[in-house]
């Protein structure tokens, strides 16, 4: 009778070429959002994107020709990382119930957390390299457009009007890029940026308000 071969009792399974490829890839992506955000673009190197990634420059040319790609394929990730848990947050909301101005403090804590540092980084290369912005575009739609269904989902637990609600998130967000950028010259502020923040809140309390005084049934 043959005896079967089996796998040590905590023995590391071989990863497969691809796992290998994947695992590479996120680390290239988590090292250029850490350097993006830390030194900038125009500082930030593949040779030390590479290093901290902790793979060698041959792997980081085998996935990425240009520093450009690499970026593009690394913004796109993160974004989507973000996404997910935008959605999560949504669908969470929506299960439990809460206040509007759980999502507007959400909102600034997701773009605060090195997501619109990051943006300020990269746009200013996009807005003078051709290529690389082509590039990025499509990446940024498809963000914007996640998050219209992360809005239209919200109006669908609170009962409201998708293009309404969709309105007021999309000024949100805009209204915090604005804050956010301005803090790089205004850093040392809070009680400025707090009494914005209030301030858009109860906006948003009374836009709410109205809308769910449209939409109910009138005698």
């Amino acid at each position: 009778m043959s005896s079967v071969k089996t796998r040590p009792s905590g023995a590391r399974r071989t990863r497969t070429q691809s796992e290998r490829s994947s695992e590479t890839r996120q680390a290239l992506f988590d090292a250029t959002i850490a350097l993006l955000h830390d030194q900038g673009f125009n500082k930030m190197s593949t040779p030390e994107i590479a290093r901290k990634a902790g793979v060698s420059r041959g792997a980081l040319t085998h996935h990425f020709a240009t520093k450009e790609d690499l970026v593009i394929s690394a913004v796109a990730d993160h974004l989507t990382q973000v996404n997910t848990k935008l959605a999560a947050f949504a669908d969470t909301y929506g299960r439990r119930g809460g206040s509007t101005d759980e999502i507007v403090d959400y909102l600034w804590r997701v773009m605060f957390d090195r997501l619109f540092y990051v943006t300020l980084e990269y746009l200013p290369e996009a807005r003078h390299n051709e290529g690389f912005r082509a590039g990025l575009i499509p990446v940024v739609h498809e963000f914007h457009d996640r998050l219209d269904a992360i809005w239209t989902a919200l109006a669908a637990h609170r009962q409201a009007d998708p293009a309404s609600v969709r309105i007021v998130m999309n000024a949100t967000m805009c209204l915090i890029r604005g804050m956010i950028a301005q803090t790089v010259l205004r850093p040392a502020d809070s009680t400025y940026y707090e009494t914005l923040l209030e301030f858009w809140k109860q906006q948003v309390r009374d836009y709410f308000s109205t809308i769910a005084k449209h939409s109910e049934p009138q005698p």
